[in-house]
């Protein structure tokens, strides 16, 4: 089959494609035949050895697929040529990947390939981060950074569909009409954010922030809440990762809440698809509808994981085996 490398830790230009071997299935994985395969952050960083998973050079990164099932261990609901999306760890980048059967998902006809190929990853966090981390509740404010993005586009779907008010923070106005497009009540400027969420919260505060940046916003993310409020650390995109005075969180009762999805889904068995339960009816009603950015062909991987880079990217950029 081809794939697309990392040879060496290069960032993008460490990618090489070409033919491998077809991954062996271990017990109780799915083989799946890829139509598409989005792209995240953590691919970006592992081809630079940045990530907290570093495996060694070479290797197929890519995280989260959607194809047709090939093979399925027997017991399992799953049958040769049913539409999936899929969590795949490592070895999405391919035209064929292996996955578990806890982590391959049944897909509605009416969801693409490629919209399909960001849920597992984006929409599942954002869902995680909404309805256990931050305990959203029908009526809140939202404040989303990074909003033009796979993670903060997902946010903003995820946080509307809750019953949320949704402001997002973007760096430009291209990237404010796409926050707009997909939900969000107000789209605001990263520079002088605080005082803008203020100002259309009438000096309230917001009560959530979901912050997949860190970087030197935080401070001011921490001054946006209201008594009560909470920040959702899901990354550190900025590259920087910021430290807190823990005084601040007395002044207004106001938490800072950890967003480790991965490490809390693998660790809980059947929560991954009792998170895919949760989102069917969200598909189904239109209410999420995820962001593709732009697709790609394998050849064109390294651009794409570029594009990331150099923050071009609005929604999640989509790479297609097949192509």
């Amino acid at each position: 089959m081809r794939a697309a490398r990392v040879v060496s830790l290069d960032g993008p230009d460490g990618i090489e494609v070409g033919d491998v071997d077809e991954p062996t299935a271990h017990p109780g994985q799915v083989v799946i035949d890829v139509e598409a395969a989005g792209i995240t952050f953590p691919d970006l960083l592992m081809t630079r050895g940045e990530y907290q998973m570093r495996p060694e050079p070479p290797f197929v990164p890519g995280s989260q697929v959607a194809g047709t099932v090939r093979t399925a261990p027997e017991g399992s609901d799953l049958r040769p040529g049913d539409r999936v999306a899929a969590l795949c760890g490592l070895g999405g980048l391919a035209e064929v990947a292996t996955a578990g059967v806890d982590a391959t998902f049944a897909l509605p006809d009416a969801v693409s390939f490629a919209a399909a190929s960001i849920l597992p990853v984006n929409t599942l966090t954002a869902e995680f981060a909404f309805e256990r981390r931050g305990r959203l509740q029908p009526g809140e404010t939202v404040l989303v950074h990074g909003a033009a993005g796979g993670v903060g586009t997902a946010c903003i779907q995820v946080a509307k569909a809750m019953g949320a008010r949704v402001i997002a923070v973007t760096s430009s106005p291209e990237k404010a009409e796409v926050a707009r497009r997909v939900g969000a009540d107000e789209a605001i400027d990263v520079d002088g954010f605080k005082d803008a969420a203020r100002a259309l919260t009438d000096g309230r505060g917001v009560d959530v922030v979901l912050d997949p940046v860190g970087g030197d916003r935080f401070t001011d993310s921490l001054r946006s809440l209201a008594t009560e409020g909470r920040l959702l650390v899901v990354g550190f995109a900025g590259g920087e990762i910021p430290t807190v005075k823990v005084n601040r969180l007395l002044l207004a009762n106001t938490s800072v809440v950890g967003v480790a999805w991965g490490e809390y889904a693998f660790s809980h068995p059947g929560y991954l698809q009792e998170q895919w339960s949760r989102l069917l009816p969200l598909l189904a009603s239109g209410a999420i509808d995820p962001v593709v950015g732009a697709t790609y062909p394998l050849d064109g991987t390294a651009d794409a994981l570029a594009a990331l880079a150099e923050r071009r990217a609005t929604g999640t950029l989509v790479v297609e085996p097949r192509r």
